[in-house]
């Protein structure tokens, strides 16, 4: 029989920005063989279950309480909340408040997990403690702000902060406007690892390249390669914690130390 994805080892399910193309392509092109991946897509504001009003828990938005309703009905072994801004901005105590809450609504047989989480679980299984953070060019200079707070909190703080800078006709346009514009869907990757090997400094000790939504995981191996430390990603990170919790050993090759180790 022709392979058809049937997903005989784990089934996973992702909540992603609705608008955006990179997550769902870059998982199935770093899934090993017999991992199949499911959508839901979330139109919901940021952080996308805001917090009570006492900050004792969170509120799962609309999009997420139906898509765990959805994930619950088709089997799925994980579900992670694949949206970076949310755990930024959120804040500490966010992830593990959240995490508890999607629990709730996906019932007994489904592991939930988020983004922020399988990032700092990524860094730690890799001894990264002073990553260069590497930002896409959309995101605002308030979550910038919050990502440098969000790592020193958790105690890896990033030895410096870069936004991507993207090529014209990008450029003249300044970050809020650029997803507007197109650019979730019009990436490229070159000009970003140009951008991180010039950057980068010597006293980091490894690379993040934050947002699910960020185009990058093709230049992870070339990263490692000449930078001769370790690169993480959001979707290599979330994909790589939902193998993990799934009982999923198999490994894979050219996307970096973390998914081939």
């Amino acid at each position: 029989m022709a392979k058809d994805n049937w997903g005989e080892l784990a089934r996973i399910g992702m909540f992603i920005v609705g608008r955006e193309v990179v997550p769902e392509a870059e998982w199935w092109a770093m899934a090993p063989a017999g991992v199949s991946i499911h959508a839901a897509r979330v139109t919901a504001g940021s952080p996308w279950a805001p917090w009570t009003t006492d900050r004792a828990g969170v509120t799962l938005s609309d999009d997420l309480v139906r898509g765990c309703r959805d994930f619950a009905a088709i089997g799925v072994d994980v579900a992670v909340l694949g949206h970076s801004s949310s755990s930024l901005v959120g804040g500490p105590g966010w992830d593990e408040a959240t995490i508890a809450a999607l629990g709730a609504a996906l019932g007994p047989k489904v592991r939930p997990t988020i983004n922020g989480a399988d990032v700092r679980a990524a860094l730690a299984h890799l001894g990264v403690t002073r990553p260069f953070l590497v930002m896409p060019a959309w995101m605002s200079d308030s979550v910038l702000t919050a990502a440098g707070r969000y790592l020193d909190e958790y105690g890896t703080p990033a030895s410096a902060i870069w936004r991507y800078r993207p090529p014209a006709p990008w450029d003249a346009l300044p970050p809020d406007g650029l997803y507007p514009a197109g650019m979730a869907t019009a990436q490229e990757t070159e000009g970003l690892m140009a951008q991180v090997l010039e950057q980068c400094p010597a006293h980091a000790d490894g690379i993040l390249l934050a947002g699910t939504g960020f185009r990058c995981v093709g230049i992870i191996a070339e990263l490692e390669a000449r930078l001769g430390r370790p690169v993480v990603t959001a979707n290599q990170a979330s994909l790589w914690n939902a193998l993990r919790l799934a009982g999923v050993t198999a490994k894979r090759e050219g996307y970096g130390a973390l998914l081939a180790g």
